[in-house]
């Protein structure tokens, strides 16, 4: 039973991360379209909150009155907390920090989260730092990295330092929410925690974004780019965390963060099918180190193995 549900929470994370990597290239393309970074994050957390709310209702349905999950005051503030680390802290400083510096940066800089993730759940959750799981996050890095200066045809970006470390800070918020959150993430179902967060954050965000909304044609964003937009509030956002929640409560941080290597690949590989990349040596050396760091990450002693 036990392996079964690391199993589901492998694929769940293996899901939620080809929805992060195709909606890379989607929303990137989106925001050249009419579409502001701002407003698009307000698409995602008002829209995946709709979602979530509208599940919610769903799961009420079909529940009987005793399994209703009973939120505390003190819950309501760790999800509070979770939701500004995973989506307000997170979202801002990596669109902003992409807007600075070069994409070529930005993408070297996300392959940092796992390490944060891995030090991180030494200092909450006490798990161990073993050197097959710093072995296999140093080889993830590697194969996510290799991926991504090859894609760049050694072309160096110039990226800005304020930029780089505003997406470094993107990184080390969210490795923060997958340990110091653990707790309250499992403690209820995946569609209670994210309703909750993303309501927190469209009522943080939605303020900041009314006077962009006043100021943009609408009229004028063509119907492909609303139909992008429409595949990061569902598939990118709704479907993927709901995914990722669900892996949360099954796996560790950080093998969770591991998945982390797969976005690159992923929007390398949609970018080959569709014809605007090609397939190089990197693609098969890069899947393979990363898969390799997360079987070694995997295979690692957990806390409870060492206790």
């Amino acid at each position: 039973m036990k392996d079964k549900s690391l199993l589901i929470g492998h694929l769940c994370m293996l899901g939620a991360s080809v929805m992060w990597g195709l909606m890379a290239p989607l929303g990137k393309d989106a925001m050249t379209h009419g579409i502001s970074g701002l407003e698009m994050i307000c698409f995602r957390v008002t829209g995946a909150s709709v979602c979530f709310w509208l599940a919610s209702l769903l799961m009420k349905l079909k529940q009987q009155p005793a399994e209703e999950e009973k939120i505390t005051r003190r819950d309501y503030l760790q999800l509070l907390g979770a939701a500004l680390f995973a989506i307000i802290f997170n979202q801002c400083n990596y669109i902003i920090g992409l807007s600075i510096t070069s994409p070529l940066n930005a993408s070297i800089m996300t392959t940092t989260m796992p390490i944060f993730t891995m030090v991180l759940a030494f200092i909450f959750l006490r798990e161990p730092i073993t050197l097959m799981k710093f072995g296999g996050v140093i080889l993830g890095a590697c194969g996510a990295a290799t991926l991504i200066l090859a894609s760049a045809n050694g072309a160096i970006g110039g990226g800005v330092l304020k930029g780089d470390l505003m997406c470094i800070c993107a990184q080390c918020s969210y490795a923060i929410y997958l340990t110091k959150f653990k707790g309250v993430i499992q403690k209820f179902s995946a569609v209670t925690s994210m309703k909750w967060m993303m309501t927190f954050a469209s009522l943080i965000i939605v303020p900041f974004a009314i006077p962009q909304f006043k100021a943009t044609d609408w009229g004028a964003i063509a119907s492909h780019t609303w139909l992008e937009t429409a595949f990061v509030v569902l598939g990118g956002t709704f479907c993927a965390f709901l995914l990722s929640i669900t892996a949360q409560k099954v796996l560790r941080p950080t093998i969770v963060a591991m998945y982390n290597y797969m976005q690159p690949i992923v929007s390398c590989t949609v970018s080959v099918i569709l014809g605007i990349g090609v397939l190089g040596w990197s693609h098969p050396l890069a899947i393979l180190l990363v898969f390799s760091g997360v079987y070694l990450v995997n295979r690692s002693k957990a806390r409870g193995d060492k206790q």
